[in-house]
């Protein structure tokens, strides 16, 4: 018989806690198949196209400057309303789009799942990715915004602690995409988990000190604010920026932890749901 060598050979998966980096590195090119797609599709049909990356900010932002800042009468720490909120929504738009999309990964493509192999972790991965060229986006309207303001002499008081935006955005992709591989996971089994998804986002949205400063909250309750992952690294976020926000070592590091353990707990679920999952999504 004549001897062939195979290029790669396909074998299940003997535990869910065998996670092969490699394999994933080697369909890199179907991952940025993936962005393409992702971003190519929400516009595809619109007239804007790509602009909407740009006004549905900025239209939320002024609702916002409305609502809470004009009739509510929230403060904003000195820090000009418009700034404030593009910082705190650019963060949490990236976050609540990478949760909720990475959280459907399954049912979104059960039909490409049950016809083709590629590693799994291949689609939340691109969903993460793609997403973070929306939030590239959006972060140039808050950074024009940002220079604005700071060249017109407002109360924006940047610092070196601004450096450490691009770990802020890791932390978050990294803790989004966890989150997310759990809930994905969970609703192939418990579809109800989906339909409160959206819900429960939203009030997760009122937990984090998006709208709304950390000096509001009583010094009671901050300890339990900041309980929240998401709050140290938008107050990060702002106290590097703006100058203005509750920035803390010891919470940034809490918020590491979690990442890393979510992280970690939702790929080993991942992991064990896509060896049956076809057989109950």
């Amino acid at each position: 018989m004549d001897s062939k060598e195979w290029h790669q050979v396909i074998v299940p998966k003997r535990s869910f806690l065998q996670i092969d980096l490699k394999e994933i590195w080697r369909y890199r090119d179907l991952i940025s198949l993936f962005i393409r797609r992702d971003f190519v599709a929400n516009y595809k049909q619109t007239v804007l196209g790509p602009i909407w990356f740009f006004i549905q900010p900025l239209l939320t932002t002024l609702i916002f400057v409305v609502i809470f800042f004009r009739v509510a009468g929230l403060s904003t720490d000195g820090v000009p309303p418009i700034l404030f909120y593009l910082s705190g929504l650019a963060l949490w738009n990236y976050f609540s789009d990478c949760f909720t999309k990475t959280a459907d990964t399954f049912k979104a493509n059960e039909q490409i799942f049950g016809k083709v192999y590629f590693p799994r972790l291949v689609v939340p991965i691109s969903i993460v990715l793609s997403n973070l060229v929306k939030f590239g986006i959006q972060f140039l309207l808050f950074f024009v915004a940002f220079i604005y303001f700071y060249a017109t002499g407002k109360q924006v008081e940047p610092n070196m602690h601004l450096l450490l935006f691009p770990v802020i955005v890791l932390v978050m992709a990294a803790f989004s995409l966890g989150c997310g591989l759990i809930i994905s996971s969970l609703t192939t089994k418990y579809r109800d988990l989906y339909y409160l998804l959206t819900f429960g986002v939203q009030l997760l949205m009122y937990a984090t000190p998006v709208i709304y400063p950390i000096s509001m909250v009583s010094e009671k309750y901050r300890g339990w604010l900041m309980l929240n992952p998401l709050s140290s690294m938008i107050e990060a976020f702002k106290f590097g920026f703006l100058g203005q926000g509750y920035f803390s070592w010891f919470y940034l590091g809490y918020s590491l932890l979690v990442t890393i353990v979510v992280l970690l707990l939702g790929v080993l679920i991942f992991n064990r749901t896509e060896q049956n999952f076809m057989d109950t999504i």
